[in-house]
């Protein structure tokens, strides 16, 4: 038997595409009411549309404490409860070595991809407790736990996800909630596509399943995570990275 979300609520943060498009369309289909939160509201409203009346989309700065705070308001007023978060908006930065690595592009990378989760969690969790419980899933990456060259901002922020993650899931495991990351490899994402196409053959190839990973084999490992199947789980960090870490 497939997980049952049917009577939970979700927040998928970046939902609008990619990654958060799958996990939102998963959960959804899988009974969740869901709150597809994006930057891009458009993008957000249309993944909302296409599952129709268990989603709603809302836009959400997860570099804005405030606008978090009102994006699980917004969860609780149109559904009733806050079941499921999975804190998955990021951005990729600049490319440049450490010592070049421009100071404007440290702190956008920093305030979306590591303030941001805590942000969200921040108002995440008070509202699953007042729920009973729940899971989170935060999203960050394989450079969780490598180095990546000239990606400095990026790969401080993935390891402090991991991070946070490990803290929150000790702090709240007796408290009903679970606390786990996903770290992706190089996943055929709307990040990716403005890359050349030879560079994203190259890097495919450092996988050793020989392609990059798809979106929706992430949301299938993050589901997992979010239900109740994984209720002895909790503080993991766990890949879907098609072997890139094994190598």
């Amino acid at each position: 038997m497939d997980q049952d979300f049917s009577g939970k609520v979700a927040v998928v943060t970046g939902g609008g595409s990619g990654i958060g498009e799958a996990c939102a369309r998963l959960l959804a289909a899988r009974g969740a009411h869901v709150l597809v939160a994006d930057r891009d509201l458009g993008g957000a409203e249309r993944v909302a549309g296409d599952i129709g009346g268990a989603a709603r989309a809302f836009e959400v700065d997860v570099a804005d404490p405030q606008a978090c705070e009102a994006m699980v308001r917004a969860a609780v007023e149109a559904f009733g409860r806050l079941d499921v978060a999975v804190n998955n908006a990021g951005i990729g930065g600049p490319q440049q070595p450490t010592g070049d690595y421009p100071l404007d592009g440290w702190a956008s990378v920093i305030a979306v991809n590591l303030s941001g989760v805590f942000y969200c969690m921040r108002a995440e969790l008070p509202a699953m407790l007042e729920s009973g419980g729940g899971s989170i899933v935060n999203m960050a990456s394989i450079l969780g736990t490598v180095g990546f060259a000239q990606s400095v901002a990026y790969v401080a922020a993935k390891h402090g996800v991991v991070g946070m993650t490990k803290t929150a899931a000790v702090e709240y495991a007796q408290r009903g909630i679970r606390v786990n990351s996903v770290g992706p490899g190089f996943i055929d994402t709307p990040l990716l596509a403005a890359a050349d196409p030879q560079i994203l053959a190259g890097i495919g190839a450092l996988h050793p399943i020989g392609r990059l990973g798809r979106a929706a084999e992430v949301a299938e490992l993050v589901a997992f995570l979010a239900s109740d199947r994984a209720s002895n789980t909790t503080g993991s960090y766990l890949l879907s990275d098609g072997g890139y870490t094994a190598l």
